[in-house]
């Protein structure tokens, strides 16, 4: 268990507190929607005001609109799209006040390391905890996933093996403590820097979220799997490992952690680490393809554009130098 003195949430009055919705990233967009429309239900559906942070995203004022289109079909009619790419900006009582009234916040992916550096301590990132505090749902996909928790994976390289230095912690925005979070993690094969962190740092709790899969933290601490893939929960509560004594990039020894690989409708207390009676899964209503077909060419490759973000933790530039080319491409075979 964690200690008495760290919660999964840090903050007063956590009983009044919103939800967090933590999203693996490439959230299904185009049809069912089933995390996306979670997110709209919890903000307050048609009475909503909900604020989209793209600070993480490299593809500028895109990432923003994409969203803001999308929540719009689905209903909200107050959205407002933020991108402070400066602390100076994360300051600007103007862009507090964009978020001071929302009753959801979403934050896009990208970079999560330019997200918690630029927001992160700020007064912006004062006013979305306090939002949080006071009931505002937030959300986090991708980068905004990782960039939820206290403790954050800044970058890393993939792997099964956990090895030393493959991965950096820093710190994240701080609305959810004693849990670090990883995401496309069955996708881009993570497994083995989350299990070298939670050896370095056997206080935390590993969380690794899958593609089109979401972690719904309650006030509580009771966590709820949705989509379409798997939580992987990491409990080093009972962990041996050599961790304090290896050197430079060589396998670390992991042993005794507790492994929980949860699909959708399971349920998991955070603050007790352990496994709760399952939620009886509920499918979304079936879409007519005919909505697919309706969104633009224009959408659907700005969709895949904004899922390859962050592909390359390593180097994100040449990530984005590849996503461009691959644009570039497309574009000239069309």
């Amino acid at each position: 268990m964690l200690p008495r003195n760290m919660t999964v949430s840090s903050h007063r009055g956590a009983a009044r507190a919103g939800h967090l919705l933590i999203i693996g990233g490439a959230e299904e967009k185009l049809r069912q929607r089933q995390i996306l429309s979670r997110f709209v239900s919890l903000a307050g559906g048609p009475d909503a005001r909900v604020a989209i942070i793209s600070t993480a995203s490299s593809l500028g004022e895109e990432a923003t609109e994409l969203y803001r289109a999308l929540f719009g079909q689905m209903g909200v009619p107050d959205v407002r799209g933020l991108r402070p790419i400066t602390r100076e900006e994360a300051n600007d009582p103007a862009t507090v006040a964009a978020v001071a009234d929302a009753t959801g916040i979403f934050m896009t992916g990208g970079n999560q390391l330019r997200l918690s550096s630029m927001i992160g301590g700020t007064a912006l990132g004062r006013a979305i905890i306090e939002r949080h505090k006071r009931g505002a749902i937030v959300a986090g996909t991708s980068a905004g996933a990782s960039a939820i928790s206290t403790h954050m994976v800044s970058f890393g390289a993939s792997g099964a093996t956990p090895k030393q230095r493959m991965t950096q912690m820093s710190a994240g925005l701080g609305l959810l403590a004693g849990v670090i979070i990883d995401q496309h993690f069955e996708q881009r094969n993570r497994i083995g820097r989350l299990l070298a962190l939670v050896a370095q740092s056997p206080a935390l709790l590993g969380m690794g979220i899958d593609e089109d899969t979401a972690a719904l933290v309650s006030p509580s601490g009771v966590m709820e799997v949705i989509g379409k893939g798997s939580v992987t929960i990491l409990d080093p509560g009972r962990l041996q490992t050599d961790a304090y004594e290896v050197k430079r990039y060589r396998p670390i020894m992991v042993s005794g952690v507790v492994l929980h690989s949860l699909p959708s409708g399971y349920r998991f207390d955070l603050r007790r680490r352990r496994l709760l009676t399952p939620l009886r899964t509920i499918s979304g209503s079936k879409r007519d393809l005919a909505e697919l077909q309706a969104a633009s060419v224009h959408t659907r490759r700005l969709i895949r554009r904004v899922a390859a973000e962050g592909a390359d933790d390593v180097a994100p530039e040449r990530a984005r130098r590849r996503a461009l080319r691959a644009h570039r491409d497309e574009e000239a075979s069309e």
